[in-house]
């Protein structure tokens, strides 16, 4: 099994405010900078073996403190990357919020698809759930760090708890949200979401709650 920690990047001056979808050159601000500092004090005692990365800024920056302080190399890859928004990049949401579409961007996302060329939400979560399993599969009973962005997390933990798409959007990613997962059994494990405090409870010698459960211990009970 191989323990999956997806992490949102921090805080940018855009955050909440513009749809900057690929845009280069979108780094943390302070309160980003801060976030990414503090990530390291929240994996403390938590066992760590890679660490990746979507190639954006934002999301590099996030994990840099924390690659550093384990010493391991930084890896990025495209299937990380954010949707690719299209016409829409660089709109501000409260222009997008007023664009019919948006209606459907919200109820019905799996019928969507970013205007003028850009990604459908089918084709990001797929992408993102084939990224997320390929990684998982090269380190086999390792813990991977992954860093990416909100949406991608949201698809991802959509599949991965048999949730319509259509639905993603009830999950909430905040910034710097650490949301578990244990691959590579027979079933997807969901073992945590959008944790914003500490993870005291993946420290290397604490038994979490959930493996003294019924037949968590036994292989042939797993899933």
């Amino acid at each position: 099994m191989t323990t999956v920690y997806l992490v949102r990047h921090g805080l940018t001056a855009q955050t909440g405010r513009l749809l900057y979808g690929r845009t280069p050159g979108i780094d943390l601000d302070h309160r980003g900078r801060a976030q990414a500092e503090e990530l390291v004090r929240r994996f403390d005692g938590v066992r760590v073996t890679a660490v990746y990365s979507s190639p954006l800024e934002r999301c590099v920056q996030t994990v840099v403190p924390l690659a550093a302080a384990r010493r391991l190399e930084l890896r990025t890859d495209d299937g990380l990357l954010e949707m690719d928004a299209g016409a829409w990049t660089g709109r501000t949401l409260r222009q997008l919020r007023r664009a019919k579409a948006w209606e459907t961007v919200q109820r019905s996302p799996s019928a969507f698809a970013f205007p003028g060329g850009g990604e459908a939400f089918p084709q990001a979560q797929a992408r993102a759930v084939a990224t997320i399993e390929r990684i998982a599969r090269r380190h086999r009973r390792g813990a991977v760090v992954i860093a990416t962005h909100g949406d991608i997390v949201r698809i991802a933990i959509a599949h991965f708890v048999a949730t319509p798409l259509d639905a993603f959007q009830r999950i909430v990613i905040d910034t710097v949200g650490v949301s578990v997962l244990e691959l590579g059994g027979p079933r997807p494990h969901v073992l945590l979401v959008n944790d914003t405090g500490g993870l005291g409870r993946f420290r290397t010698g604490v038994t979490p709650p959930w493996e003294t459960l019924p037949g968590r211990s036994d292989p042939k009970m797993r899933g």
